[in-house]
């Protein structure tokens, strides 16, 4: 039986809380430390989310990126890289807690370096923006979305490094149970559908808004992802 979209927004909110204490664990315990290897950090952080918050499934592979992996995508797959004391670094975690998908994305920016802090500080505040004109505009659709994503990022003096700006979301699994296009599941610029149509089962479809900005030279990135 399908759940009221009342119920599943209360659900996904959550579960975006619980992740959003995951992170916070994560940093406590000074998880993101330089001279370690991503896949060290993606480990430190498995352990963590399951001994701590009882995390047996995530809903997609858990993301490190450093240095010039951070201009990488989450469908790259870059060498992998150690972290330097003056790296920025982002993790892309997507935990499931009792069947529903949290899906959280942070920068940080390790070392004292003015420009990578600025990136870091950039990445919520131009997700607000982002998310402002989402809430503003009822027929927005996810290309119209994007497009506004790269101009906010390039008017604050960044690249905008994401080929999406965000995906649907939901009850684990979601990507097995939402029929139809996925290009119209994406904020990208083949969905020229309103944002906040029905899906193919006729249900509320709820968004991941994605922010991935980029440096001019294209030495390293950021990311930062949340509920709109």
């Amino acid at each position: 039986m399908q759940k009221p979209s009342s119920v599943t927004r209360a659900r996904l909110i959550q579960a975006e809380e619980r992740g959003i204490a995951l992170f916070a664990a994560i940093e406590a315990a000074g998880l993101i430390a330089a001279g370690k290897r991503e896949s060290e950090l993606d480990k430190d952080i498995f352990e963590l989310a399951q001994s701590r918050f009882g995390v047996e499934k995530h809903w997609h592979k858990r993301v490190v990126r450093t240095g010039l992996n951070t201009l990488c995508t989450f469908y790259d797959t870059p060498p992998e890289r150690t972290i330097a004391p003056d790296d920025i670094l982002y993790l892309d975690l997507g935990p499931v807690f009792e069947e529903w998908e949290a899906d959280i994305g942070r920068s940080y920016a390790l070392g004292p370096d003015p420009d990578k802090k600025r990136l870091v500080a950039d990445l919520p505040r131009i997700f607000e923006i982002v998310k402002a004109l989402y809430e503003a505009a009822p027929e927005i659709t996810g290309a119209e979305l994007y497009a506004f994503a790269r101009k906010t990022a390039q008017d604050a003096g960044w690249e905008f490094g994401g080929v999406i700006a965000g995906h649907i979301v939901g009850e684990f699994p979601h990507a097995q149970r939402i029929p139809g296009d996925r290009d119209f599941h994406r904020i990208a610029p083949a969905n020229t559908r309103p944002m906040r149509d029905p899906d193919a089962n006729g249900d509320e479809r709820h968004w991941i808004l994605e922010i991935h900005l980029v440096d001019q030279a294209r030495t390293y990135g950021g990311f930062y992802e949340r509920l709109l």
